[in-house]
Order: C-alpha cells, then sequence, then structure tokens
C-alpha cells in the first residue's frame, strides 16, 4: 500500500484519574468512536465512556431462545408423533420431564453461541490483525501508561482539531497511527493454507478411525466376545428348551441360599414352639426399640398400650398388655409380626429375622415395666 492512511491519533496518560478524566471529556466532547486502552481493568471507566449496554446479550437470547424451541419441538416430536408412548401414567407430553432438557440446551446454545459470535463477528476472527498492534503505544499501555485513541473515522475527527483536543487533555506522545497492508486482510486471506489442510486432512482421519473402530473393529473377536457369550437373556427366546422359554421355573423343592421358608405359615398355634433366639442384652433391646419405634408405635402407641397415633383411620389395636398377649410365647406373637392379623399387614419384608426377634424382646421389656411383679421391684 503506498498511500498512507491515518486509521487514529493516540496519547498517552500517566495516572488513572488522568485517563477517567480525559474519557469523560472526550465523550462530552461529541468523539463517538474512540477507545481507552489501559495495563489493567478501571473502575467507573464504563461510565466515563458513556457506553451502552454490549449488544452481545442479544446474540444470547437469540441463541438460547432457539435452543429452547429445538428441544421442545424435538421431544414433541419424539413423544407424540414418532413413539407416541406412555410411561408411568404420565400424559404423552409431560412438560415438566422435558424442562431439565430444555434448561440444557438454552444455556448450552447461549454460551456456544454467544463465543462464536465474539470470535468471529465482534473479532472477526481469525483476521488478528489491526493497526495498534505492535506499536509503542499498545507496548506502553500494557506496561504502565493509560492511553485513549481517537478514531479517524469519527464524525468529529479532524487531525488538527483532535491534535489539538488531546493536547489540550494533557496526553503526552500523540501519534499518528495508519493503517497496514495486512489491516485490510480478510479471514480468508490470513488463512494459513497449509495449516487448514493439515487441520482437514486430521479432521477426516480421525474421524474415519472412530467411526471404524465403534462400528467394525469392536464387532470383530476379540473384542466381540464380550456380546456373542453363550448364555441366556431374559424376556429372549431360547432352541434350548422344547417350549422356546429362555427363563426357567425354579426346580420345585429348592429355595434361594439364605432364604427359608416359614414353616408355620398357616399354623399359628404350631408357632408357638418357637423359641427366641436372641439373648437379652443391651445392644438387642435397643435393636428392638429402634424398630418398635419405626413400625409398631404408630398402632401400639410408644408403650404398647393401644394408643394409636393414627386415631380415626385405623381400629386401635388391643393393648400388649393385655394377659392374653403376655401369655401368649414368643413364637406366637412371631408369628402375628411375620403373618399378620386382622387390619395388621405382615412385617416380614421391613424387619429381619433377627429384628422381628429383637422387637419381641422389647415388647416383653414394656410388658415387664407395666406389670412388674414383687420380686422386681426388690
Amino acid at each position: 500500500m503506498s498511500e498512507k492512511v491515518l486509521y487514529a491519533l493516540t496519547g498517552l496518560f500517566e495516572t488513572p484519574d488522568q485517563i477517567i478524566d480525559a474519557a469523560e471529556k472526550t465523550s462530552d466532547g461529541g468523539y463517538k468512536k474512540y477507545d481507552v486502552n489501559t495495563p489493567y481493568p478501571l473502575h467507573g471507566m464504563n461510565q466515563a465512556m458513556k457506553l451502552p449496554p454490549s449488544k452481545l446479550g442479544y446474540a444470547a437470547l437469540v441463541f438460547g431462545l432457539s435452543g429452547t424451541v429445538s428441544a421442545l419441538a424435538l421431544m414433541y416430536w419424539m413423544a407424540v408423533i414418532d413413539y407416541a408412548h406412555v410411561i408411568g401414567g404420565k400424559p404423552y407430553f409431560p412438560l415438566p420431564a422435558f424442562v431439565p432438557v430444555m434448561f440444557e440446551v438454552t444455556v448450552l446454545s447461549a454460551a456456544i453461541a454467544t463465543v462464536f459470535t465474539m470470535l468471529f463477528v465482534v473479532f472477526k476472527f481469525p483476521n488478528n490483525s489491526h493497526p495498534l498492534h505492535d506499536t509503542e503505544y499498545m507496548k506502553s499501555v500494557s506496561r504502565d501508561k493509560y492511553g485513549i485513541c481517537i478514531l479517524a473515522e469519527d464524525e468529529k475527527f479532524d487531525e488538527n482539531g483532535t491534535l489539538k483536543f488531546l493536547e489540550e487533555l494533557g496526553a503526552t506522545n500523540i501519534t499518528h497511527q495508519y493503517f497496514t497492508e495486512d489491516s485490510y486482510a480478510t479471514w480468508w486471506s490470513v488463512l494459513d493454507k497449509k495449516f487448514a489442510g493439515i487441520l482437514a486432512v486430521t479432521a477426516i482421519a480421525t474421524s474415519l478411525v472412530v467411526y471404524i473402530g465403534l462400528n467394525k473393529v469392536l464387532y470383530m473377536q476379540p473384542f466381540s466376545w464380550m456380546m456373542e457369550q453363550e448364555k441366556l437373556n431374559p424376556q429372549k427366546g431360547s432352541v434350548l428348551f422344547a417350549d422356546g422359554f429362555s427363563m426357567r421355573n425354579p426346580v420345585q423343592g429348592t429355595i434361594a441360599r439364605g432364604d427359608l421358608p416359614y414353616e408355620y405359615a398357616v399354623d399359628p398355634e404350631g408357632a408357638s414352639k418357637l423359641v427366641n433366639p436372641l439373648p437379652i442384652t443391651e445392644a438387642n433391646l435397643q435393636l428392638g426399640k429402634v424398630k418398635y419405634d419405626i413400625y409398631c408405635s404408630p398402632c401400639h402407641g410408644f408403650m404398647g398400650e393401644g394408643d394409636s397415633r393414627l386415631r380415626g383411620q385405623f381400629p386401635n389395636p388391643p393393648s400388649l398388655h393385655s394377659e392374653k398377649v403376655r401369655d401368649w410365647t414368643d413364637g406366637r406373637i412371631y408369628h402375628v409380626i411375620a403373618m399378620g392379623q386382622n387390619v395388621m399387614p405382615s412385617y416380614s419384608s421391613q424387619l429381619s429375622r433377627n429384628e422381628k426377634w429383637a422387637t419381641i424382646l422389647y415388647v416383653r421389656a414394656l410388658q415387664r415395666s407395666l406389670n412388674a411383679k414383687e420380686s422386681d421391684l426388690q
């Protein structure tokens, strides 16, 4: 480029107060296209320059809402049109279940689009050439000076008048900044063709390796051994058995390990022969108290007197201190806990075998506490 084209006039200041005062006077003087360069952010500079709010928020809003609408439309198409299916009694279009996905896609779309907008629209990446790059002015404001740059394209810019204005502001090292050859470069002209070629080849090669690895190699031996196992899968057919079913009923008379059946399920009186295997220890009584308070006290009361806290919802159970219950054997009480009685359900799914016996120890302690013998008081 044979003829120099003026880009801006720049000036330097020594202190933060000077540059903030200069920014205020420049804005009040009617200049619109100018910038301030400092080695670190200065509090109050936005107000001094009278900068309007950034328009980058509009890009984030547009792309964020686009992500919201896209996510909602995709889920609607899948749930209502392509694969209409009732899951857990929910309607075809369960909007509350879609909200987390819509939120995540909104945030992701807004974040990524905002970054790309800054890079390619605001900063015109990859064209990173700028008339102020590598100038003494930029080196100074990157160290310990504070600078102001008034662009020549400003409507009020007049070379002599603006020069005098900077002198009146107290600026030093006032310099004319000119466009360079690189300043006119477009992104495709500054893009390294060799680098772009290597990048494209790398992307294509990586894609091919990943595709072949995930879709071909993993289905070859020995990688396929985990998928091709000689086993019967649930709900799948089988040619091994005559009826074609892979799922089989247990052999008659077999039981699961550690799961002995309760042999007195239909024989309450027979259960009276059972003997509590747990010794009367503080640990067993404490375990029984915890389980009693959780499962028994809502109906029987904390003291076993039948004073239900669920009064009005269920008939109150009899007192555990009645002569009938006190005369029952531990095995008979165990049967009631295991199988239930009247409106009382079975607690076999809530209490293990030892927890049932521990609860009976605590019931006996309650009975003894309210029906103490004379010997207990001696």
